[in-house]
């Protein structure tokens, strides 16, 4: 596990291309915690009019999954770079997996969170917490989890959240999970690992 801090968007999507293409079969698996200044990252399939207002936040153009989201400050952002050939199981239970990891997460600060059919993360009362989308190359995976924990989600209403409109987001704090973003991507890296290699 890796704490980067603060780093800007773009070098650290560089990076985890890097590091994925340069992997052999005996590269370790990582995980990357993170924070990024306020971006919005617009995955493979997006579509322009999940921007519903103009801002002056950039847009991101990406190779992961998905519709556009937002990354900022006190958002724990959580990057998978695992072998799944070494693990032996596919995307579909990775990402099974990775939710598993924050549903146990807010469980054990005493929140109930649950997927929702047809849209990948997870929710509190049917407002995400938690977004999620990966790149597969060559049976490894980057990009990973963005997690709420104590930001700004203004920005969220300028954009149709993972491309469905009128969703709703909301973050640990107010939730009252008194964790902050250190400590929950802390947290965050310790439930990844528990599922992920159980």
């Amino acid at each position: 596990m890796r704490s980067l801090g603060h780093v800007a968007y773009e070098p650290a999507w560089r990076a985890m291309q890097d590091f994925t293409a340069r992997r052999t079969a005996d590269t370790p698996d990582e995980f990357w915690l993170l924070e990024h200044p306020p971006v919005y990252t617009q995955g493979q399939a997006g579509k322009p009019e999940h921007l519903i207002a103009a801002t002056d936040i950039p847009v991101v153009p990406i190779d992961r999954g998905g519709q556009i989201t937002y990354h900022g400050p006190g958002q724990v952002v959580a990057y998978v770079l695992v072998d799944l050939r070494r693990r032996g199981y596919g995307i579909r239970e990775l990402v099974t997996r990775m939710e598993q990891a924050v549903i146990d997460l807010l469980a054990a600060h005493g929140v109930v969170a649950a997927r929702l059919a047809g849209a990948p993360g997870i929710y509190v009362d049917s407002a995400k917490i938690a977004a999620l989308g990966l790149r597969v190359k060559h049976g490894c995976t980057y990009h990973g989890l963005a997690f709420n924990v104590d930001m700004d989600l203004a920005p969220f209403a300028a954009i149709n959240p993972c491309g469905h409109a009128g969703m709703q987001v909301t973050q640990c704090r107010n939730l009252g999970v008194k964790l902050s973003p250190p400590q929950a991507g802390q947290a965050l890296a310790q439930a990844l690992r528990d599922t992920i290699y159980s």
